[in-house]
């Protein structure tokens, strides 16, 4: 009897339950979750799932091109299975993270080439600041310290 495992054209390599699920979870989500955040969620389907196994695959998955690792200043990871170019937000006080659906600024690459002499192949660019829940509890708490009085 012959067994016909399914191999990736590109890495060569098996296609697992496990990272079709992960995969799956990313394409259901616009949160860009952390690694633990998936974690969590792929044992609701395959209990027995390792950790190890959830970094390994999307590792796996950002190499391939099927997913994006975000990754910036110092703060946890988080994955987005949209990997066409495209901007995001990262909230300064709550650190969710959010698609900014803007056009990418093509012309920037080719200004800044031009201006560094450098061979500039994309850019990756997040704006900061404050997330409309976070701006919400930042009026309502500013409104309840001008209602306390001192004593």
């Amino acid at each position: 009897m012959r067994t016909i495992i399914k191999m990736d054209e590109i890495t060569k390599t098996k296609k697992t339950k496990q990272r079709e699920a992960i995969l799956e979870i990313l394409k259901n989500t616009k949160s860009h979750p952390t690694a633990d955040e998936i974690y969590q969620k792929v044992r609701q389907e395959i209990p027995r799932i390792s950790k190890g196994t959830v970094y390994r695959n999307l590792k796996l998955l950002a190499e391939k091109g099927e997913a994006i690792k975000i990754d910036t200043e110092g703060t946890e990871a988080r994955y987005d299975a949209r990997v066409e170019s495209h901007y995001h937000f990262r909230c300064d006080s709550c650190g969710k993270v959010f698609d900014v659906d803007v056009p990418v600024d093509a012309e920037l690459d080719k200004k800044a080439a031009q201006e560094t002499g450098f061979n500039i192949t994309h850019h990756i660019l997040e704006f900061r600041g404050l997330c409309s829940e976070c701006q919400k509890k930042t009026i309502i708490s500013s409104r309840g310290d001008k209602n306390k009085k001192e004593v």
